[in-house]
């Protein structure tokens, strides 16, 4: 068996990238805040989520995808976002925010009601087409994130890991980071074989995976 080595995601080519420009150029639109699987939208449009542990610069970066400077709600304090966060993406696409796992501050039922509805929304969303699971480069892969890649495997949910905060570390450290994760992945069959770097400060990696969403089907 060949073990994938996750290489880097290359820049995107011209068509792809102009394809994801005009995409988030067009309109994005908060539609709703759910906090229970009944409360989902119509499942009439491809999905895409981002799934991270707190703070792991998640709202940031669905900004900085957007353009838009206060789309998505960024906080310092872990465990704000309580609810599965959509935005319409024009015609054709969901961006959907998962509540921020892996927190301390909140009380014991709110987590797992938290988590329970993670659970079932990953497992159950058949217009998911990719979650895409930010690691703090800072950090790398953690126990609590090794719990939802393994959710993904068995929901066969293809998902694609996204390194956040990379201006934060040095080359070295970075490539550290970069090698531990393509570790962890080598043991889910549901990880996508190519990661993608970002800073959502300095704009690294925005317009790769700008295009990566636009050219899905």
């Amino acid at each position: 068996m060949t073990v994938l080595p996750f290489p880097i995601c290359p820049e995107p080519d011209e068509a792809a990238r102009e394809a994801g420009r005009l995409m988030f150029a067009g309109p994005v639109d908060f539609v709703k805040g759910v906090v229970a699987m009944d409360g989902l939208p119509p499942a009439d449009r491809l999905e895409l989520c981002f799934a991270g542990r707190s703070n792991v610069g998640k709202s940031s970066l669905i900004n900085a995808l957007t353009g838009r400077k206060s789309l998505a709600r960024a906080s310092n304090t872990p465990g704000r976002t309580q609810e599965i966060n959509y935005f319409a993406l024009g015609p054709s696409r969901y961006l959907v925010d998962l509540p921020g796992y892996g927190y301390a501050e909140a009380p014991r039922p709110v987590v797992e009601k938290w988590q329970r509805l993670l659970k079932g929304y990953l497992s159950g969303r058949q217009t998911l087409r990719r979650a895409f699971v930010l690691i703090d480069t800072r950090h790398g892969v953690k126990a609590v994130d090794e719990e939802i890649l393994t959710l993904l495997d068995r929901s066969a949910v293809t998902f694609q890991a996204v390194l956040t905060k990379a201006d934060k570390v040095s080359a070295a450290e970075r490539e550290a980071t970069v090698q531990q994760v393509r570790d962890t992945l080598a043991r889910h069959p549901a990880a996508y074989p190519e990661l993608v770097v970002t800073s959502s400060e300095k704009g690294y990696g925005i317009a790769t995976l700008r295009a990566i969403i636009a050219t899905l089907e």
